[in-house]
């Protein structure tokens, strides 16, 4: 594919032979790059992509094979493919100087990205509710989900993604009330449309993948952004994150769980907003 001049612009990128991506591209100037979390897709950053085009800043929303509208190919689906699969978007698009954010999983695979490339293409990085760099504890890491209650999500993955997905939502954020009805609707209709594959194989990599040593290789300013009563990812993660990042700072947020981008969406907007400025 040609790299993009005209007015009208792709909605799909192909990222390797029959692998298509879905992404949202809009506004002009500094380019903003999200990366959604599990299991969820470009879609979720609907109240930040105005807020950024206002802001005069060109917003990418890149859906991660497996889920939403991009193709759901049987392969792998760890983080070197998704940082991979990021790395060929931005080049198709030509993509300088960009702001790479990166949410729940979505930060997992931004970190990966960094470190593996670079940070080729971008020049800071956003880590939303990230969860890294061990979304699972270990003998020298004692934070956030045991291993076990991961293979629990895997195995109701296969017997009842549903009820997967409702299970999930109710400890999205701080409170099973803190969104309202309507959104956790729009956020469910979004969860379903994974694959049940891509759901699974994405949850091995989140159980499976140590971070600890790509946090050292980041030499890009970084903001930790992480709820102060997030379930998914403890924000004993976010503390981990600046330790291991030099030169990174969180900013908290007191009042949401995992779902921040929602539950405070106009601080999350200006955060996000201060830092690429």
């Amino acid at each position: 594919m040609d790299k993009i001049n005209s007015d009208t612009r792709a909605e799909y990128i192909e990222v390797e032979p029959n692998v298509r991506l879905h992404i949202t591209d809009a506004g002009e100037g500094r380019p903003i790059v999200l990366i959604h979390g599990w299991p969820l897709s470009d879609e979720m950053y609907e109240y930040q992509y105005n807020a950024l085009m206002k802001e005069n800043f060109r917003a990418i929303g890149i859906t991660l094979r497996g889920f939403g509208k991009s193709d759901k190919p049987y392969g792998s689906y760890d983080y070197d493919t998704h940082a991979l699969d990021i790395k060929n978007v931005l080049s198709k698009l030509d993509v300088k100087d960009a702001v790479l954010v990166g949410f729940s999983m979505g930060g997992s695979i931004a970190i990966r990205y960094v470190s593996k490339y670079k940070g080729a293409y971008v020049s800071k990085l956003a880590l939303c509710g990230a969860a890294a760099p061990l979304w699972t504890q270990r003998n020298d890491f004692k934070y956030n989900l045991p291993k076990s209650a991961v293979d629990e999500l895997i195995e109701l993955n296969y017997k009842d993604r549903p009820q997967l997905l409702s299970n999930f939502g109710k400890i999205f954020s701080a409170t099973e009330t803190s969104l309202n009805k309507g959104i956790r609707s729009w956020l469910n209709g979004i969860n379903l449309s994974a694959s049940s594959y891509a759901t699974a194989q994405c949850l091995i990599a989140l159980r499976d993948t140590d971070l600890r040593p790509d946090l050292e290789q980041i030499a890009i300013p970084t903001l930790i952004m992480h709820g102060k009563k997030d379930k998914i990812c403890s924000f004993d993660l976010a503390e981990q994150m600046k330790a291991g990042i030099s030169g990174s700072h969180i900013v908290a947020f007191e009042n949401s769980g995992h779902s921040m981008f929602l539950e405070e969406t106009d601080k999350f907007n200006s955060e996000l907003i201060k830092f690429a400025k």
